[in-house]
């Protein structure tokens, strides 16, 4: 036979069984040391099941458990002791609904600690040098799983309440689509601003190179645009759905921040390679922006139309130096070259004149 608190009831004495009141007591009673019951046994024996795991993750999220199975529990018992009541009929289902939708909320300040969690646990992947996710991306996890949970919630507590559910995903799915077609390019930024956020190919303080020129360091990653600043001080705003279907050189990107710079110089044929090659090194060694590891050097490229061609290949410690550190390179390499007595040479064109017109006769 079922187990029915009503039938429970009525097997005790006629006294207590004919007052809605003392049976409603009875009820609360019970479900207070149920609940009670309840949490020590799901939790403790959880608990000792998972203590044998080498994180404390279900440990912390056995410990969340507490507050709601005792609170589900009274609740229920709440909600059975007011079918003993003898209240009107209308009253009984706000008491009924209003102790469901604590219930849903209770669920849901669960479902926001046990989130936070788990983005936790996430940002800890890796190590605290090389995590596997980014915090922006970790910051954006959290808030999504949390408008999702609030999401869930409205929807049973609606349903609790007896709302047409239904017809308001209608008028919002036509609200929705209106207000997509207004603002299609303010949409378009806002999902391209949630995937680069996701997929972070860049982020705050790296100096980027957009296929379409703009260079800067990165100062501010929204979810409509993104903001450049580029040596000459001036902020530049990029809608995101621009930079997300731009080719993006991320020159702070990789294992290092570090850059290598290149210098080109070009000799006059005749030039005596092993001493422009050790003039190139000399030159390198004496600008203190140069990284001593890798160490720099020289590589002789190509036989040029007019000289030969060298390259003098360096690194520097971030991407901002870059500008500075090849002023000062050209200007130390031309200088020495000028006192090497080591010809730079210029294009030059010879002109054979096969034969001149006749002069006109008078």
């Amino acid at each position: 036979m079922p187990f029915s608190p009503d039938a429970l009831l009525d097997r005790l004495p006629a006294a207590l069984a004919g007052n809605p009141w003392l049976r409603a007591a009875v009820l609360m009673a019970a479900a207070a040391v149920l609940a009670k019951l309840s949490d020590l046994v799901i939790t403790r024996g959880i608990a000792l099941w998972v203590r044998r795991s080498r994180t404390d993750l279900d440990d912390r999220l056995i410990a969340l458990l507490h507050r709601p199975i005792f609170v589900s529990v009274l609740l229920a018992g709440l909600w059975l002791a007011t079918r003993q009541l003898e209240l009107p009929e209308r009253l009984s289902g706000v008491v009924l609904d209003s102790l469901v939708t604590v219930l849903v909320l209770v669920w849901l300040g669960f479902g926001f600690r046990a989130s936070a969690l788990l983005v936790e646990a996430l940002g800890r992947l890796g190590g605290p040098d090389s995590p596997r996710i980014e915090p922006r991306t970790l910051s954006l996890l959290d808030k999504t799983a949390k408008l999702g949970l609030l999401g869930v919630a409205i929807y049973f507590v609606f349903l609790a309440w007896g709302i047409n559910v239904g017809g308001l995903l209608v008028s919002g799915g036509i609200v929705g689509l209106a207000l997509g077609f207004a603002a299609k390019d303010t949409l378009a930024n806002l999902f391209s601003g949630i995937f680069i956020l996701a997929d972070a190919p860049y982020q705050t303080g790296d100096y980027i190179v957009l296929d379409s020129g703009e260079r800067g360091e990165v100062t501010h990653i929204g979810l409509r645009s993104t903001r450049l600043l580029t040596r000459d001080d001036v902020e530049v705003t990029i809608p995101n759905a621009v930079i997300a279907n731009a080719k993006i050189v991320n020159e702070s990107g990789g294992r290092w921040t570090r850059e290598r710079i290149r210098v080109k110089v070009e000799v006059a044929y005749g030039s005596d390679v092993d001493r422009v090659r050790q003039v190139l090194l000399e030159v390198a060694a004496e600008q203190p922006d140069l990284q001593p590891e890798p160490e720099p050097r020289v590589r002789f490229r190509a036989f040029g139309e007019s000289g030969l061609s060298f390259e003098l290949l360096g690194w520097i410690a971030e991407p901002m130096l870059r500008g500075r550190v090849l002023d000062d390179l050209n200007t130390r390499v031309y200088k020495r070259l000028t006192t090497e007595r080591i010809e730079i040479p210029y294009p030059k064109r010879d002109l054979y004149v096969r034969e001149l017109p006749a002069a006109e006769s008078r």
